[in-house]
């Protein structure tokens, strides 16, 4: 096997505007509303195509079936790609939300993953905001006042952020994203959100997007209250911070300017630039892996030489030893 890279997949919603295209190069259409690229995902119909090489044509969900073991090594087997990754423009802000743990989930009709994610930030507007957790002394019986209000967002913890934070956002987590953000996503395999607030918003049929209420309030883990910017983590290689980690990924923001080998450890790597570019080795596309691009390491194959072409920044997601 050899590292893989995908077609993307687009996602239009209100919140959506160009920075695909003006900040990460990606080929969308005309319009003004582009909101996701999906770079990595087996879920249900929604499907990574191989770009390239051999399997080129082949779903993310149809390697999982007949080249698992490759494919995952000591995460062998599992029933789908576990992680989705995707990069998203929050020309507007999003709407505020929660996503279901495991449990939960799986009680859903049809039933899913649970929802724990991370988000990089790769271009934020001066003034841009995260709003992540609930402030201190908030419980159900205030948020529900402030929601029949009107006034959700007195109740969420917010903060300024800059391009390279990293937040963590575990299933159970109030969370939105301000508007000019750019931002990187590492998330379960999960489509699975319950919206609480939508700043009162109206599409272009002049209605507004549906709410879960009794869902979403169901789902918000109570005990967690505000949510800080990680505080990065030094390694054992002094190019590499570790960012997150939980058990359902790893994250760490890896320097590269000067050759390195990645991988080679029995299992997955998804390695995403944020900056500058690498040329991969036994990469069968010829071309470099650059700003806003992704490719995915199987286990089977081995160790790839990273050679920067200028000074790189990867973020190296990957599974924790005890998944």
């Amino acid at each position: 096997m050899y590292p893989l890279r995908f077609e993307p997949l687009f996602r239009r919603y209100i919140w959506g505007g160009r920075r695909l295209k003006t900040v990460l190069n990606k080929a969308i259409g005309p319009g003004e509303d582009y909101a996701e690229s999906w770079e990595i995902v087996d879920h249900g119909p929604d499907q990574s195509v191989v770009a390239f090489g051999e399997l080129r044509g082949k779903k993310l969900g149809e390697l999982v079936g007949f080249c698992g073991n490759g494919l995952f090594g000591r995460h062998h087997p599992q029933q789908q790609f576990p992680l989705l990754f995707k990069f998203l423009d929050a020309n507007q802000s999003l709407s505020v939300q929660v996503h279901p743990n495991d449990s939960q989930a799986a009680r859903l009709d049809p039933p899913d993953l649970g929802k724990t994610e991370a988000w990089v930030v790769m271009h934020a507007d001066p003034g841009s905001l995260i709003y992540a957790g609930l402030r201190e002394g908030v419980d159900r019986q205030t948020l529900q006042a402030a929601m029949a209000a009107g006034q959700t967002e007195t109740c969420l913890h917010r903060f300024s952020v800059q391009p390279g934070d990293c937040v963590f956002i575990p299933a159970g987590t109030v969370h939105a994203l301000g508007a000019g953000l750019v931002i990187a996503e590492i998330q379960q395999a999960s489509d699975t959100t319950f919206r609480l607030f939508d700043w009162n918003r109206v599409g272009a049929d002049g209605k507004s997007r549906p709410l879960h209420i009794q869902a979403g309030l169901d789902a918000i883990d109570f005990t967690r209250g505000p949510v800080a910017p990680q505080v990065p983590q030094p390694t054992a290689l002094p190019a590499v911070q570790r960012l997150v980690a939980c058990d359902k990924f790893a994250l760490d923001r890896r320097q590269v300017r000067e050759h390195v080998m990645l991988g080679g450890d029995e299992r997955f790597h998804l390695l995403v630039v944020l900056e500058g570019c690498v040329e991969l080795g036994r990469d069968p596309s010829g071309r470099p892996l650059e700003r806003g691009q992704v490719a995915l390491l199987p286990a089977a194959a081995g160790s790839i030489g990273a050679m920067p072409r200028q000074p790189a920044v990867l973020l190296d997601i990957y599974l924790p030893n005890d998944q």
